[in-house]
């Protein structure tokens, strides 16, 4: 890795950052604070909801369900970041203690979003009125991650912490007077606290590279290439028990022709969102091409792919 290709970012500055922020879960979700089901909770530019041959009821019923599934998704990724950052502040000790307040304020923060998300679902289930299913166990999905190189779950960390930047900076923030209010607000302090955990993956990417040779980081960045793809399989099926969910809710089974073009739009909307905003952040980007030029251009490569797929 070349020292002049690295993100300047600093344990000092990131700790002071963190501390202008201080939310607890109970003032974001609970029984005093309702969602307002008569408003859509996600952008369109995030779910893709409003297809031919859906009333406007059912659109906006799927971009409720998408938002649940989306919130779900987090707390699902965030069952196998805790225990990376625990592990890597393990790693550090004493040694550098901004650096150990730093992480162990990040699996803090990540071990409440977690409840927080717990915490929303059980309010949408509340006041939607109809199953939604999703896919798990989040520990199975967890164990299969974990069970690769720290580097690669690293990745796939970073990838998600710049991917969740973008949604709201470019999608959420600029929309949030046509949103539930209850909702934005929640994912704008879960995006507060991401802001620093993205330059905390930056600094952690950089650390377990500085002591692994070409090889090592080559192996990493397969694995990190084999979870995307396994992270995909995933949201494919998540767009089948969405569809199911909104056959539930609006009452209505769909024809094999719509049930195809619903899928369709939605399996690309999953992976633009999950996958494709993540690769190819330019912030992510930087520090693959600093790991290996190489690996930069495997990533470079599946994101075509993706971004090709019919």
């Amino acid at each position: 890795m070349t020292a002049a290709t690295v993100p300047k970012y600093s344990y000092p500055a990131i700790l002071k950052d963190a501390a202008r922020v201080s939310w607890q879960v109970e003032d974001l979700i609970g029984p005093h604070r309702p969602l307002d089901f008569s408003r859509p909770f996600l952008p369109e530019a995030l779910v893709q909801a409003q297809i031919s041959g859906l009333s406007a009821r059912a659109s906006l019923t799927l971009n409720h369900i998408r938002s649940y599934s989306y919130l779900h998704l987090f707390g699902l990724v965030e069952e196998f970041i805790l225990p990376l950052v625990v592990d890597h502040a393990k790693t550090l000790g004493c040694n550098d203690i901004e650096a150990t307040q730093a992480y162990l304020g990040f699996a803090a923060e990540e071990s409440k979003h977690i409840r927080l998300f717990r915490q929303f679902a059980l309010a949408f289930e509340a006041g939607f009125g109809h199953r939604c299913e999703v896919i798990g166990p989040p520990q199975a999905i967890a164990d299969f991650v974990l069970s690769h190189s720290p580097l690669g779950v690293a990745l796939v960390t970073l990838h998600i912490e710049w991917m969740t930047q973008q949604h709201f900076l470019e999608s959420v923030r600029g929309q949030q007077d046509d949103l539930d209010p209850q909702f934005c607000r929640l994912l704008k302090h879960h995006w507060q606290e991401e802001a620093q955990h993205a330059r905390l993956d930056a600094l952690m990417v950089e650390s377990m590279a500085r002591s692994l040779d070409a090889g090592a980081i080559a192996a990493a960045i397969d694995d990190y290439i084999a979870i995307t793809r396994y992270l995909d399989q995933g949201l494919k099926a998540q767009v089948q028990l969405d569809i199911a969910s909104l056959e539930r809710a609006i009452g209505r089974t769909f024809s094999a022709n719509e049930r195809d073009g619903i899928q369709r739009i939605q399996e690309k909307s999953y992976q633009n969102a999950f996958l494709i905003a993540g690769m190819t952040h330019p912030s992510f980007k930087h520090s693959v091409q600093a790991l290996s030029a190489a690996g930069y251009a495997q990533l470079a490569a599946l994101a075509h792919k993706f971004l090709s797929d019919d």
